[in-house]
Formats: structure tokens, sequence, C-alpha cells
């Protein structure tokens, strides 16, 4: 489990096929102390397992899924990544609780400034947005943000001058890919109305119905 909350930044500096997957060697730009192999290591959003580790250098496998539904599969050497170690508990959640586990990617379509701020709009696939709500959280290349504004194709995040130095979004060009967390909280919402949905299990005479609109008034989203 991660906060979203981005450690530092670090460069691939290694690429090289296993089967159907790879092994990514990545340097930190800052020191890893109390890191050890098999620990969890968000990169760019993505969990990945430390599976060989020297000094600032460690390397991770990913498997053709995780290629498959994140941008790791275009990574070359060289790239920045944001890097962030998995959450202790003793830790303080600054940002929101984010699994590590990318829904999906998007694209960056624009960013324009609004005072000291950079308002940054992506596109979505089609789903995503089905648990996206304004003010809500998201995480894009393991970056936790507050989501502006969305609609079924698209979402906008303000980004302050902080983290777009401390993190890759300050990188980004328009037309660049970004791995996609949408919230936990809201996927597992999402499934439960559609069982309860699915099963009928919800009638007319059994009380209030639970959906959207009931949690949205009683203050759930």
């Amino acid at each position: 489990m991660f906060t979203g909350i981005i450690e530092g930044l670090g460069t691939v500096s290694g690429i090289r096929p296993m089967g159907e997957g790879r092994r990514m060697a990545v340097t930190a730009d800052f020191p890893l102390e109390g890191t050890k192999i098999g620990d969890s290591i968000a990169v760019n959003g993505a969990c990945l397992t430390v599976v060989s580790l020297s000094g600032s250098r460690f390397e991770v496998d990913i498997s053709p899924e995780t290629l498959d539904k994140t941008t790791l599969k275009g990574t070359n050497n060289g790239e920045r990544v944001n890097i962030e170690r998995a959450l202790r508990l003793s830790d303080r959640l600054g940002g929101h609780l984010v699994s590590g586990h990318i829904d999906g990617t998007g694209t960056l379509v624009r960013k324009t400034m609004a005072g000291n701020a950079v308002i940054i709009g992506f596109s979505i696939p089609p789903g995503l947005a089905d648990v996206m709500i304004p003010k809500g959280s998201v995480a894009v290349d393991g970056i936790s943000l507050t989501i502006n504004a969305c609609d079924k194709s698209c979402f906008e995040v303000s980004v302050i001058p902080h983290t777009a130095q401390v993190t890759t979004l300050g990188l980004k060009k328009v037309g660049d890919p970004v791995n996609i967390e949408t919230d936990v909280i809201g996927k597992y919402v999402k499934k439960f109305l559609e069982n309860q949905h699915r099963k009928g299990a919800l009638k007319k005479d059994a009380g209030p119905k639970l959906d959207m609109a009931f949690l949205s008034k009683t203050g759930f989203i």
C-alpha cells in the first residue's frame, strides 16, 4: 500500500527481456536505507517487487500483465520515473490510499497556467470515469492528486509548483501517456452497487434505495 506522495525521482538504468516480461533496473536519486529484496516499490505508480539491490540501484521484474496495463511497456533507458516505497503503519498518510495496481493508462491532452498552478487535463479510456468524482482522489503515475473536474472521457487536476518540481509531472508534455489508478474506495462502492443491482436484492419495500443518488445525498460521495 502506498500514499501517492512521491519520495523522489529515479532513472531507468537497464532493461532486458525475461520471457514475455522484463527486468528493469532503476537508480534512485535518494538513499534506499531500510529497503531489502522482496520489498514493494512503486515505479510510476505500478507496484513492483525488488529482486536485486545495490546502494541506490534496484531491479524489479515486470510481468506481462503489468506491461499490458501500464506505460512501463514503453519505458526506455534514461527515462525519469517516480519512486515511492511501501507505506509503513507508523507513517503519515499524506495523500490517499494507493494500491499500486494500475487501472489503465491515460494521455496528457492539455496544460494551462492558472496563477502559480498548472491545470493538466488527461483523456482516459471508457469506464475509468465511473469511479471519479470532482474533489475525489486519483493517482497519476503514482502521484496523489485531487480531481478538479471530470466527465466520461477526461479529467483535470491542479498541480502546484512543488509537485511539478519533485515528480515527473513537470517533465510531461502533451501526448505523453500516464498510468492511472482510480480511488480504491470508489471501486468497491461501484462493485457493491453493481452486484446489488444484478441480484435484484434492493426492493422498493426494503427501505431507501442504495444507489449513487443515495450515497451523494448522505455525504458518501
